[in-house]
């Protein structure tokens, strides 16, 4: 049988680590398929999808709205923030009203986070002060003073205080209360659309099983994550993958399809992104 190698895109963290522990080791089968594991942040991961350059890739479900002619969501993979999410930090607290006229600085322009910003301000990119900032060198930023305000992703929202911040915002806390306890889409996987049904199909089962392999085999798909756990000890780094690898992460559902909807409707209907006639997952 012929192999076929495709490209997979993901963040070196210490999330997408364990959900892809079963693949990258070759734990599970993978019959006539080969995978490219390509480590990349989050950002880049987006413009590249907007290029159509990856066959496989995460992705901000912010950046989905500018991809969904090119790229199907994959039923797993997802990272929903359930009553936590990205956070705003400073080195005193601010109110919303105050941080619309501060420095923020933002871990890109395409993240999950910065539509979720855009949405709690009330505010359009371009009608407030930012600065893009790589995500592990936010909290630098705000203590030297570059930045007035942070909004922090990944492992920060668990070690903010180590660095003597305190939380404006919780972006994943405002969205619930906002919207029925709905959860706060952040990342998705998705897939090439030149790829045919049958082969998303077969993908996506075995992205599935890596994430449920890692599930089950947790102390072990831990362990292998922590080569990217910056500034992170194993019960640190349990504990951030336990928040965005669950069975959130297994299946959206339905509710977490009907948040990412809301969330790009609410994006679209500022003027922020792009509208997106129907989420297209693969089946």
């Amino acid at each position: 049988m012929d192999t076929l190698k495709l490209t997979l895109g993901h963040s070196p963290d210490p999330d997408d680590a364990f959900m892809f522990y079963g693949l990258a080791k070759g734990l599970i089968p993978t019959p006539g398929l080969e995978f490219e594991h390509i480590l990349q942040d989050i950002q880049t991961l987006n413009e590249r999808a907007t290029r159509g350059e990856l066959d496989i890739s995460a992705i901000s479900i912010h950046a989905y709205a500018y991809v969904a002619d090119q790229y199907a969501l994959l039923p797993s993979g997802a990272s929903m923030g359930d009553g936590y999410g990205p956070m705003l930090v400073a080195k005193k607290a601010y109110s919303r009203e105050e941080i619309c006229g501060l420095r923020i600085a933002v871990p890109g322009r395409m993240t999950s986070a910065f539509l979720a910003l855009q949405l709690w301000l009330g505010r359009r990119a371009d009608e407030f002060d930012c600065i893009v900032v790589p995500f592990d060198q936010i909290f630098d930023a705000v203590k030297a003073g570059r930045a007035d305000v942070g909004l922090i992703i990944h492992e920060g929202q668990l070690t903010f205080a180590n660095e003597g911040l305190v939380v404006c915002e919780d972006l994943g806390v405002w969205w619930g209360r906002e919207n029925g306890g709905l959860p706060l889409p952040l990342g998705g996987n998705v897939i090439h659309k030149r790829h045919a049904p049958a082969l998303r199909k077969r993908v996506s089962d075995i992205l599935t099983a890596s994430i449920q392999f890692s599930l089950d085999h947790r102390a072990d798909a831990v362990a292998h994550s922590m080569q990217w756990a910056r500034d992170m000890g194993q019960d640190l780094a349990d504990r951030f993958v336990g928040m965005y690898v669950n069975h959130w992460t297994l299946d959206y559902g339905e509710r977490g399809r009907t948040s990412i909807t809301r969330f790009l409707e609410r994006g679209h209907a500022m003027g922020i992104v792009p509208s997106v006639a129907r989420l297209e997952f693969v089946a």
